[in-house]
């Protein structure tokens, strides 16, 4: 019996971003929290380096990464040397929490979700975050990644909008689930 709720290629479609770790309503202050405690669960998960978490911290000050989505979102992220199992994370925050908006000095956003790609070969990088940004722009999504109420119901519905995020395969007649 297969138990792992995270979608795979068998098909031969493009892979999902495979979700490493998944908070729904994360309870925290500010964006150094977020930060800490998705770079501690991914440690505990095996999926990146005990660089990462510093690394994190040092590149999200550097170069923020709110975004002015329909729903403000962040997508944090480390330097590809840091990650051992490529995915994402991804936390609903309980309350809106300040994040620098990307590339705009030191304007800052109330972000309600944070993504946080875990790619490790940078020929991925490109697509996956395309991929991401299609998902982040769909206000009627992230609304209803927003309205879990728990772990397990946010990684179906990110399962579900990530596969759906996909492009097409050239050549498929197939129709989503």
């Amino acid at each position: 019996m297969h138990s792992d709720p995270r979608p795979s290629a068998a098909d031969g479609a493009a892979a999902p971003l495979a979700l490493n770790v998944v908070i729904a309503r994360l309870d925290v202050h500010d964006a150094e929290d977020v930060l800490r405690s998705l770079a501690g669960r991914l440690l505990d998960a095996g999926a990146v380096t005990l660089d990462f978490p510093e690394a994190l911290r040092a590149r999200e000050r550097q170069y923020p990464t709110g975004l002015p989505t329909p729903i403000p979102t962040a997508i944090p992220h480390a330097d590809p040397r840091h990650v051992v199992t490529p995915g994402i994370a991804l936390a609903t925050l309980a309350r809106p929490v300040r994040f620098g908006e990307m590339g705009a000095g030191e304007r800052t956003l109330e972000v309600q979700l944070v993504a946080m790609p875990l790619l490790a070969d940078a020929a991925e990088h490109l697509a996956a975050l395309q991929r991401l940004m299609g998902l982040l722009r769909d206000g009627s999504a992230v609304a209803d990644l927003l309205a879990a109420t728990d772990d397990e119901q946010l990684r179906e519905r990110a399962a579900v909008h990530l596969a759906a995020a996909l492009p097409s395969a050239e050549g498929s007649g197939e129709a989503g689930a």
